[in-house]
């Protein structure tokens, strides 16, 4: 057997580590940092609201939200996503975050999207402040539905700690899910 033969596992882990390269050229490294991810998250913000309109009450009646403008996601068997965003509080941004994702299984490709979480209480703010790595579960409620039209922003759907709305450049990443995302602060 020559040195030049590659296993399945190390093209998947050269195709991941390039991919992730790829996206942490894409989201700030080695740039202005906080002004970058401000102006992204500032386009992010105004996309979400021309697209959901719904977003707009949300983001009314929400403690905080933490913009993620673009988080790259690729894999072969092996996944991962990356992106960098700010949370927001009354408008303002007060913290920079980082979103990274792994995952497993039968998978090939390469997409990019944004989210938007929103804080509909102040302790799900807190929580999230006070954790040095969040994770995003489950009880995730989508306020954009997989067919790409807005949910009504029902008392119900208002009284849900964490609602996350996740959309893309050329519109709705079908079948989006935020389980598994883990946010982390970081200093752009």
């Amino acid at each position: 057997m020559s040195d030049l033969t590659m296993t399945r596992r190390g093209f998947g882990i050269g195709v991941l580590a390039g991919a992730l390269g790829l996206a942490a050229c894409g989201n700030g490294v080695g740039s202005p940092g906080a002004t970058n991810i401000d102006a992204r998250v500032d386009a992010t913000l105004n996309e979400m609201y021309a697209s959901y309109p719904n977003t707009i009450a949300l983001a009314e009646k929400s403690t905080g939200m933490l913009v993620m403008p673009l988080l790259t996601e690729a894999g072969f068997v092996f996944g991962a996503a990356y992106g960098r965003g700010a949370l927001r509080v009354s408008g303002a941004t007060i913290d920079y975050y980082s979103a990274t994702k792994a995952s497993a299984g039968l998978q090939i490709g390469a997409q990019q999207y944004a989210h938007v979480l929103f804080f509909m209480t102040d302790d799900a703010l807190e929580d999230f402040r006070r954790s040095p790595g969040w994770a995003a579960g489950a009880d995730v409620e989508y306020v954009v539905s997989r067919e790409g039209q807005n949910i009504n922003t029902d008392t119900t759907t208002v009284l849900t700690p964490v609602l996350a709305a996740v959309f893309g450049q050329a519109g709705l990443r079908i079948g989006a899910t935020l389980e598994g995302t883990k946010y982390t602060r970081i200093i752009p």
